[in-house]
């Protein structure tokens, strides 16, 4: 282990340890994502903002196109209230955006909380999946893979294994769903990246083995590309 993975390994125990100090935690999808990040499962980040000057700020320094996307301890399916924009990929579109964001929401959710708005990278196009773990009062903990975004609640493609899972469990798990014909290349589209998508499979299998704080995650969607996979949006749970 390298000097650089030893302080990263260091930072994430001392985040997690922070962040679960008061009980039971939802974390917010940046959280989430500095998690991830910490074990090399490539993310879109983010940044939060609080009007639409820091919303065109932000953009312009990470570079467009961009996506915003309410940030708030309440709302679980941000597009169901009208949470999310995406493509955005000038100064004003992004302000309309933060305008109809904050606007929206507040009429189909005013008991929300809202902590601002998040504005992160674009995606490339791809192949929306989902990866989440739970603990069953069985099994322990387990992890799920299937197909995200909009797919995941109408079509429940999706395999389970028991944590912790190796190579050839990650690989059986793709291989298991429906949705496979998608990411081997439907119709003579591009394949995408299987291996990047069975090495996310282990290292958030690993993280949870070896944090048993994390109760619950959902990285949903996971995009995969013929070069990669990157979390889009990410939800952790924590508990004492």
């Amino acid at each position: 282990m390298t000097k650089r993975d030893k302080e990263t390994a260091m930072h994430l125990k001392r985040l997690i340890d922070e962040l679960s100090r008061k009980g039971p935690k939802v974390l917010s999808e940046i959280q989430s994502k500095e998690i991830l990040e910490c074990v090399g499962i490539p993310t879109t980040g983010g940044i939060v903002v609080a009007s639409e000057e820091e919303a065109i700020d932000a953009a312009r320094k990470m570079g467009y196109p961009v996506a915003l996307k309410v940030q708030s301890p309440d709302i679980t399916h941000k597009s169901d209230v009208g949470g999310v924009k995406i493509g955005l990929n000038t100064e004003a579109l992004v302000s309309d955006a933060y305008r109809k964001i904050m606007g929206t929401v507040g009429e189909k959710n005013p008991t929300a909380r809202i902590e601002g708005v998040v504005v992160q990278k674009m995606a490339l196009p791809g192949v929306e999946t989902i990866i989440g773990t739970t603990v069953d009062k069985t099994f322990g903990p387990m992890i799920m893979f299937g197909m995200g975004g909009i797919f995941a609640e109408l079509t429940k493609d999706i395999s389970l294994r028991v944590i912790p899972i190796g190579y050839g469990d990650a690989k059986a798990m793709i291989q298991e769903i429906k949705g496979f014909r998608l990411l081997n290349g439907f119709r003579g589209a591009e394949k995408a990246d299987i291996e990047s998508l069975s090495a996310v499979l282990m290292k958030v299998s690993a993280l949870v083995w070896k944090y048993p704080e994390i109760l619950e995650m959902d990285i949903n969607p996971i995009v995969a590309t013929p070069t990669g996979a990157v979390a889009v949006d990410a939800r952790i749970v924590l508990t004492d």
